[in-house]
């Protein structure tokens, strides 16, 4: 069996309300999606992380000038021997950002193939299943205006927790002041310890202002803050860990193995947050949780994409050991983004649903999807 084709589709589609995070207003969503064909017509999908201000033609140009050659001709069960010809290959103008997401895009791709071939879900070749149904957590809290907006996120809390979330992250990074009003006003209106919060600063501030919020956080007892400081500052990570209760998130945008050891190395991290579709894909998060798992740090996997990466993100959390056995470990949760996405729902012909609080993770052969080429022709601006 030998790779024949490598498509790749760039979608993108203007925001009727456009949002912000701490580093920009976000106008449009975007996907850089790549599909695999193989020579006896099996098909495996892959996305390429786009972060909200990435423009996704970057990754697609990566795929199409520099990894296409690469594997056209070549047997696509081969998922490692490829993963390193790919790395080692752009590793001169490589190693970081678009181009390992264009990796990560392609190994997942990969990865959906071998689940088809051998009629098994990724997270069997992975080793099997350390759990069957993960619970999601709500990520939102983006804003429309800017500051002020306490009084609409709270709300918004309410909204979550009506429909059935038990776990929230609220995006800050606006002001440290504002920040801790945003929280106080979210606390206050739900009123439910057992409602679990996070936070994601999207490394908006320096060390000294993520410190000061971080310890006027610490009464809400949150499951992690995220991304404090700018990812270069891996001893600003290590810093606040020392001096803050509240653990320590971050890794969506660090990359390989090798980036995550570094991580490891400095004890920065109590939670790593590879994101499958820039991290260098499942090849890639698998190295990276090996890792952890010998340094005792959490992984929880970061998902903001498409149906694709949430399927593939799925797999991953199904195959996820926690670092610290006991009877009542604390389990890996789903980043599941309630802001708007025609890329989640409309993309796959079976979308999942929360039930009970949880959410099923697929068992069926590679990712566990079928991609609708109806919703790619609709928002595919490359064609």
């Amino acid at each position: 069996m030998k790779i024949s084709a490598v498509d790749i589709f760039v979608l993108s589609t203007p925001l009727d309300t456009p949002f912000a995070f701490s580093q920009g207003w976000v106008q449009r969503r975007s996907a850089t999606l790549v599909r695999v064909t193989t020579d006896d017509g099996l098909t495996g999908w892959g996305e390429a992380f786009a972060q909200g201000l990435e423009p996704p033609e970057i990754a697609a140009a990566v795929i199409e000038h520099a990894l296409k050659p690469l594997l056209i001709g070549r047997n696509p069960l081969d998922i490692s021997v490829l993963w390193q010809s790919m790395y080692t290959q752009s590793r001169d103008y490589g190693r970081k950002g678009s181009v390992i997401s264009a990796i990560s895009a392609v190994d997942t791709a990969l990865w959906d193939i071998s689940g088809h071939f051998y009629q098994q879900p990724v997270y069997q070749l992975l080793g099997g299943a350390h759990r069957t149904s993960v619970k999601p957590y709500a990520t939102g809290f983006y804003r429309l205006e800017g500051q002020n907006e306490s009084a609409r996120l709270s709300e918004e809390a309410i909204q979550h927790r009506d429909a059935g979330f038990s776990a929230m992250k609220i995006k800050l990074g606006f002001g440290v002041a504002d920040d801790i009003a945003v929280m106080e006003a979210i606390n206050k209106a739900l009123d439910d310890p057992a409602i679990e919060l996070m936070v994601d600063s999207n490394h908006a501030y320096g060390r000294s202002e993520a410190l000061k919020l971080g310890r006027a956080l610490e009464q809400y007892n949150l499951r992690w803050y995220e991304e404090p400081v700018v990812p270069e500052d891996i001893e600003g990570y290590a810093e606040l860990r020392r001096k803050l209760d509240v653990p320590i998130a971050g890794g969506e945008n660090e990359h390989t193995a090798y980036g995550f050891n570094q991580l490891f190395r400095q004890d920065a991290l109590d939670i790593a947050q590879p994101d499958i579709g820039s991290c260098g894909g499942i090849t890639a998060a698998r190295d990276i949780i090996a890792l952890a798992q010998s340094n005792g740090v959490a992984v929880n996997p970061h998902v903001w994409g498409s149906a694709i990466a949430q399927a593939a993100s799925l797999q991953l959390i199904a195959a996820l050991p926690v670092p610290n056995h006991s009877l009542y470990a604390q389990q890996p949760i789903l980043e599941y983004d309630r802001s708007s996405h025609p890329f989640r729902q409309q993309l796959i012909t079976a979308p999942w649903a929360m039930q009970g609080g949880m959410i099923h993770i697929p068992d069926g052969p590679g990712l566990g999807i079928e991609v609708r080429m109806d919703t790619v022709a609709q928002y595919q601006v490359n064609a």
